[in-house]
């Protein structure tokens, strides 16, 4: 993979720190710190819902209505699915040019907790179904606005929502400039691990870190297995939880036919990974597998979960989750991916990005493209609307130094803590969008309420 970090002239691999910084300082020519700011819905704004209902066609028919009882739930919610909405409203604002690897759904729901293959717990962005190469700001832009929305959700203030954003864009301002002094494998090795955090907070703060670290170490392929698996006639099979979880006989003929697909392609999903990887893999056997929902915005696509059993005690469980990888929302604004198979971006972007990633991550195609990773691999995320005021405020601190770190692997440092500076103008200018944005978030939701009222769109609330 080629991420280029700008178009500046004159500035290759043997430029110094100095030079790569004076030329990222130069591109605020181009696009000012305080224009970030600036940003209003265009009159030519296609209708929200309507870009839902087109992303609704390529998805399971049966499913569109629990991703939209998903969505409707809150203003949070409705900006967790509509990545596509938001990628359309940015590409109306301004971009300094310097390219790294985008999240491209960077919101505050999407950071978290997982196992590296050392077994430590650390802190990263964990959502890449819309990664691509493109313009930094906009993952910071998606980032801030999911501040505000979840913030006002949570009862705080206009100022206390303002002032998280603005430290938290100062976070990332200071982890890009600290990353523009460092080398280029130490940038590469930084990562954000539970002694990190518990270094970071009070008393209280360690005890929740705490309790996520035990219940991350609950959520591996042994752990949940009494919970997704039971025995029936003496063979395992995972448990059907619908609509949540179905065996793909219970939904037809054409869901038989994927899954069909889906063991079918298997094997070429074994052939993109590592040869130890296969070794280690070729221990298990195929047990069973089901159609899962998961997430918000992803509600529809299709993902299956696959039961493996190594021996046959059956105690040695391994649980794959297969997803299905469609064209980014990015897309249309930076380009094609270089890779023909949307699995194979979703994993290059995720390696790219993350310190660590799980270690069957691979791809493959089956109806559609898909990439395959292990189920919930002391994977542990956020309650946001549990965070005490303190708590929101130092996890979205720790959400902008991730993204900071993950735009340093494939970007330049130096070149965006140029152009960052070191004033509070670019944060203050993020914080004025994210305000406006949000504005517009919680108009796009009551949109979404009115059209399910009219009977427009069909929504089934699961949660």
């Amino acid at each position: 993979m080629t991420v280029s970090t700008a178009s500046s002239e004159g500035i290759t691999t043997n430029s110094t720190r100095a030079e790569r910084s004076a030329a990222g300082k130069a591109l605020r020519s181009k696009a000012p710190l305080i224009s970030h700011g600036e940003w209003a819905p265009a009159s030519d704004r296609p209708d929200p819902i309507s870009v839902l209902e087109e992303q609704n066609r390529t998805r399971l028919p049966e499913l569109v209505p629990i991703r939209m009882g998903r969505m409707s739930l809150s203003p949070f919610a409705f900006l967790r699915g509509s990545a596509g909405v938001m990628a359309n409203d940015l590409a109306k604002t301004p971009v300094s040019g310097i390219t790294v690897q985008l999240c491209g759904d960077a919101h505050v729901s999407n950071f978290g907790g997982f196992a590296t293959p050392e077994r430590n717990l650390v802190f990263d962005v964990n959502d890449f179904d819309e990664t691509l190469p493109g313009a930094w700001e906009w993952d910071l832009k998606r980032l801030a606005a999911s501040i505000i929305v979840a913030g006002r959700e949570n009862g705080y203030s206009a100022k206390e929502n303002r002032q998280a954003v603005v430290d938290s864009i100062q976070q990332y301002q200071a982890v890009m400039q600290h990353g523009a002094s460092m080398k280029s494998l130490d940038v590469w090795y930084a990562h954000i691990d539970a002694d990190i955090l518990m270094g970071s907070v009070k008393r209280k703060g360690q005890k929740r870190i705490e309790k996520q670290q035990k219940r991350a170490s609950r959520r591996t392929s042994e752990g949940v297995f009494p919970k997704l698996a039971e025995q029936v006639e003496g063979t395992y099979r995972i448990k059907d939880e619908p609509p949540l979880i179905v065996h793909i006989e219970e939904l037809g003929k054409t869901q038989e036919h994927e899954a069909e697909r889906i063991k079918g392609a298997f094997d070429a999903y074994v052939q993109t990974l590592p040869d130890d990887r296969k070794l280690l893999l070729s221990k298990y056997h195929f047990v069973d597998m089901a159609l899962k929902v998961v997430g918000v915005g992803s509600v529809g696509t299709r993902c299956w979960v696959l039961l493996f059993m190594a021996g046959g005690d059956g105690d040695d469980p391994l649980f794959l989750q297969v997803k299905e990888a469609d064209d980014s929302t990015l897309e249309p604004y930076f380009g094609n991916s270089v890779y023909a198979n949307h699995g194979e971006r979703v994993v290059q972007g995720q390696r790219l990005m993350q310190e660590a990633s799980d270690i069957f991550l691979g791809w493959t195609h089956g109806e559609v493209d898909l990439y395959v990773r292990q189920l919930r691999d002391m994977k542990v995320s956020t309650e946001i609307a549990t965070l005490t005021k303190k708590e929101f405020d130092f996890y979205t601190r720790v959400c902008a130094s991730a993204l900071a770190r993950a735009h340093g692997r494939s970007g330049d440092p130096a070149m965006i803590s140029g152009y960052l500076g070191n004033s509070d103008a670019f944060a203050q200018a993020i914080a004025r969008f994210a305000e406006v944005y949000a504005d517009q978030t919680e108009r796009d939701h009551a949109a979404l309420l009115a059209a399910i009222k009219e009977g427009r769109i069909q929504a089934k609330v699961d949660v």
